[in-house]
């Protein structure tokens, strides 16, 4: 046979051995495979299972394996910070009425036009203006603001927002890469931005005898005036903590309030426009060592009633002005922001037991919480 008629037959015998084999099998090499749903599971028409409720969520992914670039958390960023510029007119030393401004940032937060920013940053003002990244200026209202909490939301009309990605602050650790984003010293042309490290976390600061933040994240990321309420992002550009404030007589030193303590509070001045707190009804300072010494107090910290108001559920209880209380609800209390915490999770009508320290006795009473005068 000749080698031309060899071939000839070689291709049919070919072609015939491979229907053979496909039909042997049980389905055709480019079909899906048929999944079935195993317990907590939905299968699509694709057949690829999709966990339901009852599926414990996976593990979060780490954060180093999502890292981005520097440049590309900007771009993605830019359009969700905000420059806000305040007006106000004070009176000077001889009551002549004198205009001011002041600059800050902030942060959309939704679609709706809630932008957050620290309440120092508006706090006082008559007029306030916030700029989105692509030039458009909108007069904002301001929903509510708290001075311990130094947070504040406002509200503008306008289209095509984007909302800054939120993030955990719980997740972060000491060492991990952060972005701080703010319109710094009011520099023209954007705003600055700005690179460090978690250089501490859940540290407090002392404002005045009267104010003491709390939930503070550290950083050497640099913070300057302007960059007050501008967010500071983790290594994959989502929010953990909105700047603050920094120290003057310090290098590299800045702080920043961690996001995921004031969440609900968040939502609750744009719910309600103030965050509701069991009420007392005492003026306070913070018991500093310094303050105990030259008092001659016998605990060396704490808060010092001042003044109690009138009919207040403080002074119907017995305390007094010059007590000083160490504990309220069972928990210690240390500072304002400690017992201001405390009056935020317990609210008008809870009945609380208060221990202050008077003279060098400790006494203790059972307050029920009023609602706060507005």
């Amino acid at each position: 046979m000749s080698i031309k008629a060899r071939k000839i037959l070689f291709f049919p015998l070919m072609l015939l051995l491979l229907a053979l084999l496909l039909s042997a099998c049980d389905k055709s090499p480019f079909e899906t495979d048929t999944v079935t749903p195993t317990p907590g599971s939905t299968a699509t028409s694709q057949g690829t299972p999709i966990p339901t409720a009852t599926v414990p969520a996976a593990a979060p992914v780490s954060v180093s394996s999502q890292e981005l670039s520097v440049p590309e958390i900007v771009q993605r960023l830019k359009p969700s910070v905000v420059h806000i510029q305040t007006e106000a007119v004070r009176l000077d030393s001889l009551n002549r009425p004198v205009p001011s401004a002041g600059v800050g940032t902030g942060e959309i937060l939704d679609t709706s036009g809630h932008v957050l920013t620290n309440n120092h940053v508006v706090e006082g003002a008559q007029r306030v203006i916030v700029t989105l990244s692509d030039g458009r200026p909108f007069e904002a209202r301001i929903i509510g603001g708290d001075a311990q909490l130094d947070l504040a939301v406002l509200k503008i009309e306008a289209g095509g927002l984007t909302p800054i990605p939120i993030g955990q602050s719980s997740s972060m650790q000491v060492g991990d890469r952060v972005i701080a984003i703010g319109h710094a010293l009011n520099l023209v042309g954007g705003p600055t931005v700005t690179g460090g490290l978690v250089s501490a976390l859940d540290r407090s600061i002392d404002i005045d005898q009267n104010t003491t933040i709390q939930h503070l994240i550290q950083t050497d990321a640099a913070i300057n005036p302007g960059n007050s309420g501008g967010p500071l992002v983790n290594s994959v550009g989502q929010l953990i903590g909105i700047n603050t404030a920094r120290l003057p007589d310090a290098q590299g030193v800045g702080f920043a309030i961690a996001i995921d303590p004031v969440k609900p509070l968040i939502q609750e001045l744009i719910q309600k426009g103030s965050i509701d707190r069991g009420f007392l009804g005492v003026s306070i300072v913070t018991v500093t060592p310094s303050l105990a010494a030259n008092f001659n107090l016998s605990v060396k910290s704490g808060v010092a009633v001042t003044a109690v108001s009138a009919d207040a559920p403080a002074q119907a209880a017995g305390i007094r002005a010059g007590d000083i209380i160490v504990s309220l609800a069972g928990r210690p209390v240390n500072n304002v922001a400690e017992l201001d915490r405390i009056l935020i999770e317990n609210r008008a009508g809870t009945t609380v037991e208060v221990e202050v320290v008077r003279g060098t006795q400790r006494m203790k009473f059972n307050v029920t919480l009023a609602q706060r005068p507005r």
